[in-house]
């Protein structure tokens, strides 16, 4: 059932990127963050950006399945779009635990058969990994990229995250990647801006957890990390040099990480 009294994490993340699947408790948690962070909009930006820089990076690596957990509300940019415009035997799997995007996913996706989306949680990655959508589509005896992005800041230290990443990696076959991405406060920890963020997501089902740069690379654990490893995501492999300029103001830190073997 659909919680229309409480903000949405997805809902809001794709207000953000000048979506149109949001509803009015969404807006007004949004537009609360946007008065306490002014820039929550470009910081969504960015790093959406750095998903497509990703994506991209992947498909020239020779990577053609995707597992998107975490995926929210589809707007321009998906995975999918990236990934089967520049290799169309590509093949993706969106999951994310709000049923009204994997509700919106399934209305975009219809009529590709290399790409679906299902309802399951991060923090049951055994479920996800079983799931018969995500078995029908990926082998996983063949490198697949495991898209966590924008995500883990909403699973805090108490639920594991270590473990869960932990046990999508023992699925993986050498030659797959990993790709994370979170908001951190190596730049604004203990601001008022913080503060105000973390008020503003409390009164949805999913309050932050920030990670500065060790924890989140501590994630890669048995990855061995692309260069230039974590970083504020516009610095990752950015397409032109200025475009990494003033990089920390996006608040996102994120990398990709390869499973050798």
């Amino acid at each position: 059932m659909i919680d229309m009294e409480r903000p949405s994490v997805a809902r809001m993340y794709d207000y953000y990127l000048g979506g149109s699947h949001n509803f009015a408790v969404d807006r007004a948690a949004a537009c609360a963050m946007m008065a306490a962070v002014p820039d929550a909009p470009l910081m969504a930006q960015a790093n959406r950006a750095f998903l497509r820089r990703a994506v991209q990076f992947l498909v020239d690596a020779g990577v053609r399945q995707f597992l998107d957990i975490g995926s929210g509300i589809p707007t321009v940019g998906n995975v999918h779009e990236i990934a089967q415009r520049a290799a169309p035997d590509a093949r993706v799997v969106y999951v994310d635990v709000d049923p009204i995007a994997v509700a919106h996913s399934r209305e975009i996706l219809a009529g590709n058969d290399r790409a679906t989306a299902l309802q399951e949680d991060l923090r049951r990655p055994e479920r996800i990994l079983a799931h018969p959508e995500v078995t029908r589509l990926l082998d996983f005896s063949q490198p697949v990229a495991v898209m966590i992005v924008a995500m883990l800041h909403f699973v805090p230290d108490s639920e594991r995250p270590a473990e869960i990443l932990r046990t999508l990696r023992d699925a993986l076959a050498p030659g797959s990647y990993l790709v994370l991405s979170q908001v951190s406060p190596d730049l604004r920890g203990g601001t008022p801006e913080q503060d105000e963020a973390e008020r503003v997501y409390q009164s949805t089902d999913n309050p932050l957890w920030f990670r500065g740069r060790d924890e989140l690379t501590a994630l890669f654990a048995g990855f061995e990390l692309v260069e230039p490893g974590v970083v504020w995501v516009p610095e990752w492999h950015p397409e032109t040099p200025e475009a990494a300029e003033h990089a920390e103001q996006a608040v996102f830190m994120g990398g990709v990480g390869r499973l050798g073997g």
